[in-house]
């Protein structure tokens, strides 16, 4: 048992300590210091390149893992080589199925420019090559050619006719013979009946053949007209040829080390040869089309089209382009929804119909962070319908093939797209609560076979001198990031002991940046307001940054406090009572977590030996609370009754409780409480205790004990201290005090006095000012200890006890 000393109950960060005078002459860092197993954790995910060894980044969120992440992995990067440009193009063999061309960085961009010129000019120069007159003459020596052809088979078949007899006449019909008379003019009816009926049967066999040989003619017609339609395909194609030539040199000299490049600009000449009449027909009507869209109110696509829609397919989408990239890329996708990660095919409407094409492709996260990292929220991940499944399926084939949801799930009949998978090559990141890890880890069986590496963040570090230099640089890190004042070291060492204070603990600091960012931003505020607007951050400011945001939370504490002091909620800070005392308990709403007492009361009468916690008997405790109370029946059965068995009934209860209690912080002053009402021996009430018990009666530490503390001072301090109020700790919570300067204050005045204990026998010996007792030789203790009256008291109940069952069984 020790009274501590003021010197012990705050550390304070002394500023001299500190290499600088404002955080503008260090270097700054917004990395949070102290993660060593975090660093080797990455490092070997990022070494280990091997399938499934993604990483799970884990810890509070109040960390700001993502800035630490991303700063690591920069830096990992800018090593790395720059990956390929990843762009689309048709397929020229299949539209629906476009094909992945992959470019070195830089090339894909330049490419797709090259084409979008290439297009502008090619209608130009067709049109250009085409209207020449040699291309004229030659259509025209053609289609005389074969007019020529035509015409000579008629005039064979005419004189041919003519020898027999008979005239090839045209009809609205078709072609008929027509009987010849001596003058060579056709036959009128009257002629044709006065012929003989051996004249007539010659013409008509005459006529029959020739009629054949007409058929013949006539059916060769359309074979003959293919034949020309060919030869002018040809020619068609001989002058395409010639004129983009000089169009696609420029294109295949750039990129004549790229195969895949060569083998596109093949396809796309082979088409444009193939279809090049439809290319010029089109422009006239496209442009009519655009038009007649305007009229009726319809927007053009965002994507850039030409007027012609057939030249769009010898566009190149570059879905990725790393022109500018300096490493491997590193991407944090802050909504990662299905299609921002896998991607997405577009529609555009014409005229009431969609459509689409390889042009409307559009990449997602993993798109962009191939052959580098991709940083992921896993909460968020999980929350966005069919993300999950995709990312995993993703990781597990190696492939990302961009599918269109509606059309798996059969929501939307439109034709869509089936681009060719591209290679997936990229280290992905989840961050998350430790929670969410355990529970991917233990529900989903697929999880621990695509994330491996396990990268823990810790929640606090060591505070050595070393680490508060360490932490001004992250300090100063974060004020650079959001463009605050410059902080002096007296503030700044004011924001390192504040960090201890959020761990609640004096040996280390905490790594939760978000609430050391919120102090600095709110600090920076008050040296704004200020009377001369200062320039910089002083200790003056943070404090009063720590008051006022503790004051905006502070309703429900203070009307809780001013209950007990209006004696709403009764608590006594003087006197002496038996069988109560003052427990401590922390209560957390919104940001602010503080203590308040409690009165715990226990009452003793002859029984078999049960301890009764009223508040599980209704259901307003937790399993904890409920062990801490069950734990006093082993106390008190190892040091009383090892030779009779306890012969009493107790009840314990919080007074004026009525909400769900939990925990076992309060399992010794429930014990006092009890060891009291058992020997009748009074308890002070100036003091408060916190700490739990287990069955040998050492003390074991708590949580929240600073605020506990707090909570006790504060009702002494507005009821008036009297130099004999206190608290009861653990020892081993002595390293997590780091109080309020008021009750620092009040402990080194004498008002106000904190003890650290180890057993209960010395927390006992404080509360009533008597000595415990020590076992003797005979099995009893000394007269007048506190033990002495308990076993008495026992003894009582006990011999009670067996004269009442010798009276019950004489009854009977």
């Amino acid at each position: 048992m020790a009274e501590l000393e003021a010197d012990s109950l705050y550390r304070k960060c002394n500023p001299a300590s500190l290499e600088f005078e404002t955080t503008d002459e260090i270097k700054n860092s917004t990395t949070v210091i102290g993660q060593d197993r975090l660093s080797a954790s990455l490092e070997f995910g990022t070494g280990m390149g091997k399938d499934g060894f993604n990483i799970f980044a884990l810890g509070p969120n109040q960390i700001n893992k993502q800035d630490h992440l991303k700063e690591f992995f920069e830096e990992k990067s800018a090593d790395q080589p720059v990956p390929s440009d990843i762009c689309y193009v048709n397929n020229f063999d299949d539209h629906y199925k476009p094909n992945v061309l992959e470019l070195p960085a830089g090339r894909g961009c330049e490419l797709h420019k090259q084409m979008d010129q290439f297009i502008d000019d090619l209608v130009p120069t067709l049109t250009s090559a085409f209207e020449t007159e040699e291309y004229q003459n030659r259509r025209q020596s053609l289609q005389e050619q074969v007019q020529q052809e035509q015409g000579q088979t008629f005039e064979d078949l005419k004189n041919k006719a003519k020898e027999k007899g008979l005239a090839l006449v045209r009809t609205p019909a078709g072609f008929s013979f027509a009987p010849l008379n001596e003058e060579g003019e056709i036959m009128g009816k009257e002629e044709i009946q006065n012929l003989s009926e051996e004249k007539r049967e010659e013409l008509e066999e005459k006529t029959q053949d020739l009629q054949e040989e007409l058929q013949k003619i006539i059916q060769k017609m359309p074979s003959n007209r293919r034949k020309a339609r060919e030869r002018l395909k040809e020619l068609d194609e001989e002058i395409a040829t010639y004129a983009i030539k000089d169009l696609f040199d420029e294109i295949r000299d750039n990129f004549s080390e790229l195969d895949n490049v060569q083998e596109f600009l093949d396809d796309v000449e082979l088409d444009i040869v193939e279809n090049v009449q439809s290319i010029m027909g089109n422009q006239n009507q496209s442009g009519q089309g655009n038009q007649l869209m305007q009229m009726m109110g319809g927007q053009q696509s965002q994507q850039r089209t030409s007027k012609n829609p057939v030249l769009d397919r010898y566009r190149v989408n570059v879905m990725v382009d790393n022109s500018e990239a300096e490493g491997a890329p590193v991407i944090y996708e802050d909504n990662p929804n299905y299609k921002n990660l896998i991607g997405r095919v577009e529609y555009q409407s014409k005229m009431g119909t969609l459509s689409t094409n390889f042009n409307l492709i559009k990449p997602g996260a993993l798109h962009r962070a191939n052959g580098g990292y991709l940083i992921l929220d896993a909460r968020q991940v999980l929350l966005e319908p069919f993300a999950w499944e995709g990312l995993k399926r993703a990781l597990k084939s190696g492939e990302l093939k961009i599918e269109s949801l509606g059309e798996s799930y059969s929501m939307v009949s439109t034709v869509s797209l089936e681009p060719e998978p591209i290679q997936l090559d990229v280290k992905v990141i989840l961050t998350g609560e430790r929670l969410l890890y355990y529970l991917l880890c233990e529900y989903d069986p697929e999880f621990n076979k695509l994330f491996k590496v396990e990268a823990d963040f810790e929640d606090e570090i060591d505070r050595t001198e070393g680490n508060n230099n360490r932490y001004a640089q992250l300090i100063a890190g974060l004020i650079d990031k959001h463009e605050l004042r410059a902080f002096d070291k007296k503030a700044v060492a004011r924001v390192i002991e504040q960090g201890s204070r959020m761990v609640s603990d004096n040996e280390k600091l905490s790594a939760q940046t978000n609430e050391i960012t919120d102090l600095l931003k709110e600090a920076d505020h008050w040296a704004d307001k200020s009377e001369n607007g200062q320039d910089i951050v002083t200790y003056e400011d943070v404090e009063k940054a720590i008051e006022q945001k503790i004051y905006r939370s502070s309703r429900l504490r203070d009307r809780i406090q001013e209950s007990i002091n209006r004696d709403s909620i009764f608590i006594d800070t003087s006197g002496e009572e038996v069988g109560q005392i003052n427990g401590l308990s922390v209560a957390k709403v919104g940001n602010l977590m503080f203590g308040r007492p409690n009165r715990i009361t226990a009452r003793v009468q002859l029984g078999k030996g049960e301890i009764i916690d009223i508040e599980r008997e209704v259901d307003m405790s937790g399993s904890i609370h409920s062990k801490g109370v069950l734990i006093l029946k082993g106390f008190l059965g190892g040091r009383y009754a090892r030779e009779r068995p306890l012969s009493l009934s107790a009840s314990l209860v919080f007074e004026q409780s009525y909400s769900h209690i939990d925990g076992d912080s309060a399992s010794s002053a429930e014990l006092y409480a009890l060891l009291s009402a058992i020997g009748s021996i009074p308890l002070k009430q100036s003091f408060s205790v916190t700490g739990s018990v287990n069955q040998h009666g050492k003390i074991q530490p708590i949580g929240g004990v600073n605020e506990k503390i707090e909570g006790f001072f504060d009702i002494c301090n507005q009821r008036g201290l009297t130099g004999e109020q206190g608290v009861l700790i653990p020892s081993a919570n002595e390293k997590n005090l780091m109080l309020r300067n008021d009750v620092v204050e009040a402990v080194q005045k004498d008002q106000f006095h904190i003890y650290s204990i180890e057993t209960v026998d010395e927390g006992m010996e404080l509360l009533t000012g008597l000595d415990m007792g020590e076992l003797q030789e005979d099995g009893s203790y000394p007269e007048g200890t506190i033990n002495y009256k308990i076993t008495q008291k026992l003894n009582q109940l006990a011999e009670k006890r067996k004269a009442f069952s010798k009276s019950e069984n004489s009854q009977e």
